[in-house]
């Protein structure tokens, strides 16, 4: 009891001890560890871990002494106990890093004394248990040993030759844990020994553990074995040949993790590797697969029981390690498919037959690992699935198209396991189809009625485990999910009773499972998006009981509540006409779940899901009550609920207006204001969208509203958050609310509403002033609210002439009014205005800058709705007005983007020319709109106008080739358009200005790859090869583009190549997202390695985060400096989170150092914190 004390108190922090009390406290723990009573001394040992805090550093040294002496006492009572004492002493000791010298000093007592106890031999289980604690001080704080690694090192070899294979077992971990801290000459010492041993071969059973030991190694610190793979993998390769299956076994292992661990310096023997995997996954010397059949038949007479007394004596099947190699071939086989992307092609040529061959495996836990080694084939295959690549799909040795053709063969040897008594391989079996249903979807189609029978069988098996049963269950779904309705029809009869037993099943995962089934079983029964002739009455009598069940079931899991809702709302969305009697009571149900907060959401989407029906389901009985219930949710937080519920309301208003009554729809209303708002862009969004509905559906409540809602509406126009989705729902709401023609809400007061603040900032009392946005956003409205009402359009539009006119508008009215006649001459041609010409041209001369560009716009414009009369004109200006020329290239920059292409056809020679003349600009922002011009222009017929582009490339002047080069990249798109295929052909020419000798054309070369591979990635993939080497060079710094520049008495140097540079390793990012499978990872890192010692841009990290501004630096200076730290505290923070990171010991010192800094310390937490509260984006392997 005084030793339980004594570890309480010792656990308070508020505890100290003089240093006679230190004494006596330790004296007398040691001496408890001797005590008979075995509790006594296990409390004992547990206050020696808070002790070690505590006390003085030569009192620590007494208790490992007093351990170390322990260790190797008679008693075996004693010895355990002292070695799990020093193991809890070790595991105390403050690391390294935190600046005591006490750790090492003790540490350095251990390991003498250990290294001693190693080398005695007399006695194996001290030998064990100083093996381990080694070990654990190696993992810990093997830096700290750093002077004794050489005599661990010799004391750790002659272990491997131990007799005892568990002592060998552990010094192969002892020095796993050493290689990761000690010296390049220790781990060349250590390698070199095991290849000179291994050479020698003594004996089979030692050139085992060698390997083993190779293989361990590499686990820990593969990249360092990287330098010797040369002169291992022969020999490894030589032992595979040997015949003796647990030495196969480890040699297989070991090249597994020369895989994962070094996989640049594998390379050139991986198909090597990939031969012997495939030879020795086939390896079963003791047994005949070839009488497959009749053996079968045999075995059902004789219930195979007496074959087991047959067979000789002289060998027994325990004796077959066959087994072994097969397993860690397979092992080594999924390595390679999950490490190399790159050679899928020659995976699919050259793995499949053979795994699949051997799915017939009889050893469970081989076959195991050969269905992981395809699934994971199959993970490999999927991500080229995207559309980024859709326009690669058509080539046939594409592994999706090879992986189409086995799919008989994979259904032929899987379908008879699936009735297999064996649970891990039916298991095994139905990851694998599942898998393949998800990466192929529909491939099964002609299979089902194999597959079907091996699904009920394990459905229906009484002996199944719950697993088992799931995993059938999921597969279901998944084969449900990717295939046609009708390849169903037939077997429905036989699928359906065993899944609704399942609904029945007493365990909530397998009900929750069977549920997910049943609602996609109904969407197969009767699709309702199609004609069907399957006649899906019998089967309602099956489904809706055993779901109604689980639907009134009040006492059970929340996921299974969830999912019979959902599964009973299909039920209702697809067979309600069927349901008769029985529709309303579930519906009454469906109330009840509406008012419950724990079902609530998932209630709102299922009665979505009924209300839009084709069958019309009667929902009158229940919209009385619900209706305000609904109506309270948009009062909740729950955002999800929001969204939900407002989807709800707007169909239940189209579909049911004529049972709605006005008191209903005005509870909704009173809710809808506060919704409204710029905080939440897409809730506000839903929320107009379903007040158009309204206008459309019931024009009359809208009086009701006008006030509140209305204002809201307004403050939201003139949001500078306003665009996209949310904006188009306000247009399309005006225009709905203007034809209701109510009172108070014509086109002129609303046209009134909308300009009112801009028309005021003028004035005294005028609000803040507008964001440009707003500005947009309001023209936008306006010009919707118009082309709603024809009749009133001239009017308006005089009235903006005026307005532009006139002396007296301020700036910000002349914009508006510029920027309203731009949207309205778009979609109206408004040659009807005599006047507007003069005046837009006129505002080209306003002091302003935000009216020019406004008039640029304008003209532009309205150009497009009149094209006729406005080009023409719009060129000449061009050619004639060099003031105004870049003004006028931003209205025809307007009139080539909105203009559809047939009404420019016949313009286009004259545009071309225009632009030529000014592709040679000197100012280069006439350059880039005239290159986005060319771009835009091109795309109207680009089998003419491309191969025009190319032969600007051999232009004289630079500033021409940069315009053709930047014309490219505003013809690259993110959607799939007609030029792509010509552009393939011709952007490798494009990108031949890279080696341009002029510094401008390489730089707007870059920023062309860097927009094709962000936004088309199909268009550069298989010319990385060439383009690779000249983007590498590009990121190199130039002497000769640095100079200095005197201003006044200061020197400044100023380095031309920078922005050059900071455009390559843009390129260089996006292609780490876009074609990460093509690129050489490791000359690709040498590269950012080299980037990190450039100028501000990019710099290692332990250099940056410990640079300190020079005093008297201007502010700038001090935020870039600071803002630099924060991205390098970034990346450290990532560097963190690599698996096993602590182990390197350069990244261990780094970080003592950050937190020794209180504050590199606070500026790594806040960084930590900030990457906690982000969500985690799919983590990257880059294993």
């Amino acid at each position: 009891m005084a030793t339980n004390d004594l570890m309480v108190e010792l656990q308070k922090d508020s505890i100290k001890l003089d240093e006679d009390s230190e004494k006596k406290v330790v004296k007398m723990l040691l001496k408890l560890l001797e005590d008979k009573n075995g509790e006594v001394q296990n409390l004992a040992v547990k206050c020696l871990g808070p002790l070690v805090g505590k006390v003085k550093e030569y009192q620590v040294e007494t208790i490992v002494d007093t351990l170390c002496a322990n260790m190797l006492s008679d008693k075996e009572q004693l010895r355990d106990i002292s070695s799990i004492g020093l193991k809890t002493v070790i595991s105390e000791l403050p690391p390294a890093s935190a600046g005591s010298t006490m750790t090492a000093n003790v540490c350095k007592k251990i390991t003498a004394q250990l290294t001693g106890a190693i080398g005695k031999q007399e006695d194996v289980s001290v030998q064990l248990e100083a093996l381990d604690i080694l070990s654990d001080m190696l993992s810990r704080l093997g830096g700290t040993l750093y002077s004794f690694h050489s005599s661990i090192l010799s004391c750790l070899l002659p272990q491997l030759t131990s007799p005892r294979l568990a002592v060998r077992k552990r010094a192969i971990i002892a020095l796993g844990h050493l290689v990761l801290t000690c010296s390049g000459s220790i781990f060349s010492e250590l390698t070199e020994h095991l290849l000179a041993e291994l050479r020698r071969n003594e004996s089979t059973s030692t050139t085992r553990t060698y390997i083993q030991c190779m293989a361990g190694i590499s686990r820990q610190a593969g990249h360092r074995i990287g330098e010797h793979l040369e002169k291992i993998i022969p020999l490894i390769v030589q032992y595979c040949n040997v015949e003796d299956d647990e030495l196969r076994e480890y040699c297989f292992q070991a090249f597994e993790s020369f895989v994962r661990r070094c996989p640049k310096e594998i390379d050139p023997h991986i198909h090597n590797v990939m031969g012997l995997c495939l030879k020795y996954i086939t390896f079963d010397p003791n047994y005949n697969y070839d009488n497959e059949e009749e053996e079968e038949e045999m075995m059902e007479t004789e219930n195979g029981e007496d074959e087991e007394q047959e067979s000789d004596d002289e060998y027994s099947d325990d004796d077959d390690l066959s087994w072994k190699v097969r397993r860690s071939a397979a092992k080594c086989l999924e390595a390679l498919v999950s490490s190399r992307h790159d050679l899928l092609q020659t995976f699919y040529r050259t793995l499949p037959p053979v795994l699949i061959s051997r799915f017939k495996e009889r050893e469970e836990n081989v076959k195991a690992d050969i269905f992981s080694a395809y699934i994971s084939l199959l993970k490999q295959t999927l991500p080229i699935q995207s559309w980024l690549h859709a326009s690669e799909a058509a080539g046939k040795d594409l592994p999706l198209t090879m992986l189409q053709n086995q799919v008989p063969n994979i259904v032929k040897a899987l379908h008879k396991q699936l009735k297999e008594k064996s649970i891990k391989s039916r298991q095994g079996c139905f990851s694998l189809l599942t898998e393949l249903a998800n990466v192929l979807p529909g491939c099964l189609a002609d299979h089902i009625p194999a597959l079907v029978p091996g699904v009920v069988f394990s459905l229906a098996d009484k002996s199944s485990s719950s697993n088992m049963r799931i995993d059938a269950l999921s597969f279901l779904h998944v084969l449900l999910c990717n295939h046609q309705p009708e390849v169903f029809h037939p077997h429905i009869k036989s699928l359906l009773p065993p899944v609704v037993s399942c609904i029945g099943d007493p365990f909530y995962k397998i009900t929750s499972e069977a549920l997910l089934v049943t609602q996609q079983l109904v969407k197969v029964i009767r699709p309702l998006d199609k004609p069907c002739t399957f006649d899906a009455k019998p089967y309602v009598k099956d489904l809706f009981p055993s779901t109604l069940k689980r639907l009134k079931a009040a006492d059970i899991d929340q996921e299974v509540k969830e999912r019979a809702i959902s599964c009973m709302g299909q039920i209702i969305y697809s067979l309600g006409d069927h349901l008769n009697t029985d529709l309303q009571p579930t519906l009454k149900i469906f109330l009840e779940r509406l008012k419950n907060e724990i079902t609530r959401l998932t209630t709102v989407k299922a009665l979505t899901l009924i209300a839009s029906s084709p069958l019309k389901i009667d929902l009158r009985p229940i919209l009385g009550e619900g209706f305000p219930i609904l109506a309270s949710f948009l009062r909740k937080n729950q955002r999800a609920l929001k969204l939900s519920t407002l989807t709800a309301l707007d169909i239940l208003v189209r579909n049911y207006s004529d049972s709605l009554k006005p008191a209903m729809i005005e509870s909704v209303l009173t809710e809808l204001p506060a919704l409204i708002t710029e905080n939440d862009m897409h809730v506000s969004q839903v929320a107009i969208v379903f007040l158009t509905t309204l206008a459309q559906v019931y024009p009359s409540c809208l009086s009701k509203i006008s006030g509140s809602v209305l204002a809201e509406i307004f403050q939201l126009v003139h949001s500078p958050l306003l665009q996209g989705g949310a904006l188009n729902a306000i247009t399309d709401f005006f225009q709905a609310l203007v034809l209701t023609k109510t009172a108070s809400m014509g086109y002129l007061e609303l046209l009134r509403q909308l300009t009112v603040p801009i028309h005021a900032s003028g004035s005294a009392e005028a609000p803040a002033t507008l964001h440009k946005q707003a500005y947009y956003s309001t023209a936008k409205c306006v010009a919707a609210l118009s082309s709603a009402c024809p009749k009133e359009t001239p009017a308006t539009v005089n009235q903006f002439i005026q307005d532009v006119k006139s002396p007296k508008s301020s700036s910000a009215v002349k914009v508006l009014a510029l920027l309203s006649l731009a949207e309205m001459g778009r979609s109206t041609n408004l040659s009807a205005q005599r006047e507007l010409r003069a005046v837009i041209l006129e505002a080209f001369t306003a002091p302003s800058e935000e009216v020019k560009s406004a008039a640029s716009y304008a003209l532009g414009n309205v150009s497009v709705g009149n094209l006729k009369e406005y080009l023409p004109f719009m060129l000449k200006e061009i050619g004639s007005q060099p003031k105004r020329q870049y003004l006028l290239l931003h209205s025809l920059k307007e009139v080539i983007s909105s203009s559809p292409a047939e009404g420019l056809a016949p313009y286009v020679e004259d545009i071309w020319a225009l632009l030529f003349r000014h592709c040679d600009c000197a100012e280069e922002g006439t350059r880039s709109v005239v290159a986005e011009c060319l771009g835009k222009l091109t795309l109207v017929n680009p089998s003419e106008l491309l191969p025009r582009l190319k032969k600007q490339l051999s232009s004289g002047s630079p500033h021409a080739r940069s315009t053709v080069v930047t014309a490219i990249k505003f013809t690259i798109a993110d959607q799939p358009q007609p030029i792509d295929a010509l552009l393939k052909g011709c952007i490798g020419d494009f990108l031949k200005t890279l080696q341009d000798a002029d510094l401008n054309v390489r730089r707007v070369a870059l920023a062309l790859f860097n927009s094709a591979a962000h936004n088309k990635p199909s268009l550069i993939r298989d010319l990385l090869t060439a383009v690779l080497p000249s983007l590498y060079n590009e990121t190199k710094v130039r002497r000769e583009l640095i100079r200095e520049v005197e201003m006044g008495p200061f020197k400044h140097t100023v380095d031309d190549g920078l922005d050059v540079r900071k455009a390559a390793f843009e390129c260089m990012y996006t292609l780490l997202e876009s074609c990460l499978d093509r690129l050489d990872i490791y000359e690709y890192l040498n590269h950012v390695e080299d980037g990190l010692k450039d100028h501000y841009d990019i710099r290692p990290l332990r250099a940056t985060c410990s640079t300190k501004v020079k005093a008297g630096s201007v502010k700038q200076e001090f935020e870039k400096q600071d803002e630099l730290k924060r991205s390098a505290m970034r990346a450290v923070a990532a560097l963190l989170t690599i698996p096993e990171v602590e182990k390197s010991p350069a990244m261990a010192d780094f970080s003592s150092q950050i937190r020794a800094s209180p504050e590199m310390a606070s500026l790594f937490e806040s960084i930590q914190k900030d990457s906690a509260s982000l969500p985690t984006s799919e983590s990257m392997d880059m294993s």
